[in-house]
């Protein structure tokens, strides 16, 4: 089974409602699972918390990573997700309005898959958001775990 979801972790609400419409302009038919903060998608990703129902076995397709984020901040979500033979080969894309060399080097030495800065223009943004589906969702060919 192909995973449908997209995990987007985005602790600004307007930034993660303008990516669900990039979406849905960008014509990216998946589920959009937001959450808030780093512990949130901790408990999401390994089905505990809140979360505790969830089937930890059924990741998402890739995941939307904010670094700035309360509680857990995204490196931190970062190693956690590597670190876990579970969710080692997961895709992980940093989507973030930091362009600090020190975020983009940190982030790929714990083996981010991409880096990709946020446009602030809209129009840009939905483009980016396309690339984004088109690359991760349909010409990407994922790791088969095992």
């Amino acid at each position: 089974m192909t995973p449908s979801e997209i995990l987007l972790i985005e602790d600004n609400p307007d930034d993660a409602e303008l990516t669900r419409i990039a979406f849905a302009e960008a014509g990216i038919d998946r589920q959009l699972v937001v959450v808030r903060d780093g512990v949130e998608a901790l408990d999401y990703l390994f089905a505990r918390g809140r979360h505790e129902g969830r089937d930890a076995a059924q990741l998402p397709a890739i995941v939307l990573l904010d670094l700035n984020l309360p509680r857990i901040d995204g490196r931190e979500v970062l190693q956690a997700i590597r670190s876990d033979a579970r969710t080692r080969a997961l895709p992980v894309v940093v989507l973030t309005t930091s362009d600090e060399l020190f975020d983009v080097e940190a982030t790929y030495a714990l083996g981010v898959n991409s880096y990709i800065r946020k446009p602030v223009d809209f129009d840009q943004f939905v483009g980016v958001v396309k690339q984004i589906g088109l690359y991760w969702l349909v010409l990407n060919q994922p790791r088969v775990a095992g």
